[in-house]
């Protein structure tokens, strides 16, 4: 799978149907059954889409989706179809903006909802505890540290929020009415399971999966499909097992490192001895999580496309790229 130097900030497919563009992703009609998804290179944080590409991310997202689509199959069928995206395009410059990145898929009917599974006390959910010692309206025991393990993993839906938005946590209760008593129970049970058995492979390759979002569609017969992308560093938290500790929040092999270097761009949380290209941009900048985001210093998209392509070599194999 080659990776491209010149980054994708958004692709321009002229010979199919642009549908939208999403955070990272632009979505294409291939007939009136199937959808062309390109992954782009761009990288958003707090729901904002930052300006600098990451090189490389889209297709080390495709792969690690494609990694975990095969690994996952036998819990429940999933969105592709096998055809080449190079096909489905015209002309050279299309085929280049396809390569590696995109995936042709079975159109389906997402479900209203964020299918999140955590095993790990960290983020929203964090501090979802702090304030009430429960995640989603589930109660968990009193004492428990940031980033420590649960007792056991825990299905904790969020909806689907519009571009600029925000997701929002939500109880069952509102997943059963969103979805009916069945297939809301269906949807829990299969998330748990698909965290359970990847969570279980990425520590043998010492990657924990502290939690993870999945997205499901249905056929016009009801069947369930996992969708979108699946187990990767931008829907999920990997954190390296030999330096993960409880209490901390954890190194990550995500787009964490990013959101961390964003947080200092507040001067109330400025602290004496960060780097100094943070403190100099500072004296341009003073950004409060709104679009349109702030540029980044080339060290961290250098730090970042490694993190993200280290995440798919431990996975997948270092022959993987």
């Amino acid at each position: 799978m080659p990776i491209s130097s010149f980054p994708l900030f958004e692709s321009t497919i002229k010979s199919l149907p642009l549908l939208g563009r999403g955070k990272v992703r632009d979505i294409y009609a291939v007939g009136e059954d199937k959808l062309l998804i390109v992954t782009t290179d761009r990288l958003s944080a707090f729901d904002v889409i930052l300006p600098d590409p990451i090189p490389g991310k889209g297709a080390v997202l495709t792969a690690v989706a494609n990694f975990w689509f095969g690994k996952l199959a036998h819990v429940v069928p999933n969105q592709l179809t096998g055809i080449d995206p190079e096909t489905v395009v015209t002309g050279a410059d299309e085929q280049a903006q396809v390569r590696g990145r995109a995936l042709v898929v079975k159109r389906l009917k997402p479900l209203p909802i964020e299918a999140v599974a955590r095993g790990y006390l960290i983020g929203s959910g964090w501090k979802d505890y702090q304030a009430t010692g429960a995640v989603c309206g589930i109660a968990l025991p009193p004492g428990l540290q940031m980033a420590q393990q649960l007792p056991t993993p825990i299905f904790t839906p969020a909806t689907k929020a519009e571009m600029g938005d925000h997701d929002e946590n939500i109880d069952y209760a509102t997943v059963e009415k969103l979805l009916g008593v069945d297939l809301a129970k269906t949807v829990k049970e299969t998330t748990l399971r698909l965290y359970r058995e990847a969570a279980a492979f990425a520590r043998v390759v010492g990657i924990i999966i502290a939690d993870t979002k999945f997205e499901f569609g249905q056929d016009e017969d009801g069947r369930l499909y996992l969708i979108d992308e699946v187990l990767t560093p931008d829907s999920s938290r990997f954190w390296p097992a030999d330096r993960y500790k409880v209490g901390i929040s954890p190194p990550s092999f995500d787009k964490q490192f990013v959101r961390d270097y964003l947080e200092t761009l507040d001067w109330n949380k400025q602290a004496p001895g960060d780097k100094q290209f943070v403190r100099d941009y500072l004296e341009t900048l003073d950004w409060n999580k709104q679009a349109p985001g702030p540029r980044l210093p080339q060290d961290v998209i250098d730090k970042t496309a490694a993190n993200y392509l280290e995440a798919l070599t431990r996975l997948a194999g270092p022959h993987t790229i």
